[in-house]
């Protein structure tokens, strides 16, 4: 072997690469030891460095800080982000490397939709998560809905609210509250204080051929007793029935059929 030139020429190739690593490895790992590549600046942003609404950058910078660990070069920043979304109202981070000793972190907030459970004490956000924030921030610029449904059902009732806020907006109604029981019926609270029982719908067409029924019928009852409607009930399949404000039993609902509707 030691006479074959060929060989020999590429044991050395062999050899010399080895070095080279070597050499890079080690300088690699001296200069990212210099104390001018210590991160010394995290900046928080919105997304697409929009502004933020609910987290304040200097609290979250230094809540996920001290997880931080490393320098430029050997921060993990997949660590990095996971620690900045489990701050309160982060739904999203990205974080990016900015030479020589920053780090760039863009924040998507959640867009909260309403409170969720009396008792939960978690928001529901408008794409259906489920989140834990401070309730007196997300209602700083008003009362939120109060919503409530079975596990694993939060995103549903997103939809439902917002399908519902849609279909009563030419009423000028607006759902205050949506309740989705364990049994899987539905019934909604609106701000003028009438609460719609819409019964057992799986199925958005169902759910929404309920709903344009109230709303073809409202103008009339709202008419006719106006101030005075406690509820409506939208479970019957050819009518509905309501009960006036003060009224006791379900004896004391009337049933209107489809021609009095």
């Amino acid at each position: 072997m030691w006479h074959d030139i060929n060989t020999m020429n590429r044991i050395t190739r062999a050899l010399f690469g080895v070095l080279i690593l070597c050499v890079l490895n080690a300088g690699y790992k001296w200069v990212a030891r210099q104390p001018m590549f210590e991160l010394r600046v995290v900046k928080v942003q919105g997304a697409n460095e929009g502004p933020l609404l609910y987290v304040d950058a200097a609290t979250v910078r230094s809540a996920a800080l001290p997880r931080i660990r490393g320098n430029f070069f050997t921060a993990d920043l997949a660590a990095v982000r996971n620690a900045f979304e489990m701050v309160p109202w982060v739904q999203r981070a990205s974080v990016r490397r900015e030479w020589p000793n920053k780090l760039i972190v863009s924040v998507d907030e959640y867009e909260v939709l309403g409170a969720w459970g009396e008792q939960d004490g978690r928001l529901l956000s408008v794409d259906g998560f489920l989140f834990t924030a401070n309730l007196d921030e997300a209602e700083a610029e008003g009362r939120l809905p109060q919503l409530e449904g079975p596990d694993g059902s939060a995103h549903e009732v997103a939809e439902r609210l917002a399908d519902l806020r849609d279909w009563l907006a030419p009423l000028k109604l607006v759902p205050r509250e949506l309740q989705l029981s364990k049994r899987y019926a539905w019934t909604a609270k609106l701000n003028n204080g009438i609460t719609i029982k819409l019964g057992r719908v799986h199925e958005r067409d169902a759910f929404r051929v309920r709903v344009a029924r109230f709303v073809t019928a409202y103008p009339r009852l709202s008419a006719q007793m106006a101030g005075r409607i406690e509820s409506v009930d939208m479970r019957y399949p050819n009518g509905l029935a309501y009960r006036m404000r003060g009224q006791a039993g379900s004896s004391n609902s009337e049933i209107l059929q489809p021609d009095a509707v």
